[in-house]
Order: structure tokens, then sequence, then C-alpha cells
């Protein structure tokens, strides 16, 4: 785990969340906001973006105060959670409403995405995320002349 990973936890608190932690994670207590955070970090030695969306994470969460709570997912569990959590590219912050995934944002993205994507996603009205469908592309005969 990279230092900018563990320090999600160690300086910001943020829990890390499993199979067996999710559904509690996902169930706000009294008092806490219904919407969460999940972050699929990806091998950060793999994934160096995962670095710099730890770096903004804790930045979203002052930008949206007491609307989010946040979780790093653990890299033990990532395989069994993104289908759940509809991720396919690693890192990506998914955005919850209890069980309801609203929102993936994968990568790094710009500021301005992060703030748009992050105040839609709590407008009451919010629609459950919908993954854009698959583009297959497949090659036909070829041509004698290629």
């Amino acid at each position: 785990m990279s230092a900018l990973i563990a320090a999600l936890a160690s300086q910001h608190g943020l829990p890390t969340i499993d199979a067996e932690t999710l559904d509690a994670f996902l169930e706000p207590a009294k008092g806490e906001p219904e919407h969460a955070l999940l972050f699929f970090t990806g091998d950060p030695e793999q994934r160096t973006d995962s670095g710099d969306v730890a770096v903004v994470l804790p930045e979203l969460l002052a930008a949206f105060p007491y609307r989010f709570r946040a979780g790093v997912v653990a890299r033990s569990a990532e395989a069994s959670l993104k289908t759940r959590c509809q991720v396919e590219v690693f890192p990506s912050l998914v955005i919850l409403r209890k069980q309801t995934v609203l929102d993936v944002l994968p990568r790094i993205r710009d500021w301005s995405e992060y703030l748009e994507r992050l105040g839609a996603a709590l407008l009451p009205d919010a629609r459950a995320f919908s993954a854009p469908g698959r583009i297959e592309i497949t090659t036909g005969a070829r041509r004698a002349d290629a």
C-alpha cells in the first residue's frame, strides 16, 4: 500500500471496507450522511493515479462537509466488490446512497468534474448509475488490396 493511501486511514480516519463490512458501512448510523464514497485503489504500483485520487479524496470530503462518509476498499476485496459497485477501471471513486450506486468516477478527474458529479449525486432525485454500454469493434473480411 502506498503512503498516500495509508494516510487516508492514519491521518483522515477512513475505514477499510471489505465484503464483510460493506453492508454495515453503507447503512448510515443515526446522524451520519446517507451518501458514501468508496475508493477502489487498484494496485498503486501499477496505477500511479491511485496516489493522486488518495490526495484528492480528503479535499472532496472537505468541499462537501458532512455530506459523505468515505472508506477505502481493501485490495483483497476489490475483485469481489467491483461488479456490485460497477467498477471497471482502477482507481475509482464510487458514490452511493445507502446500497444504490449513483456514480462511478474512474481515474483522476478534473476538480470541476468531481464537484459537479458529487453535487449531482447529492440531489434528492439522483438516479442510479448505469454504466455506459460497451461498443464492440469487429473486423470484417480483409480487403484483397490491403
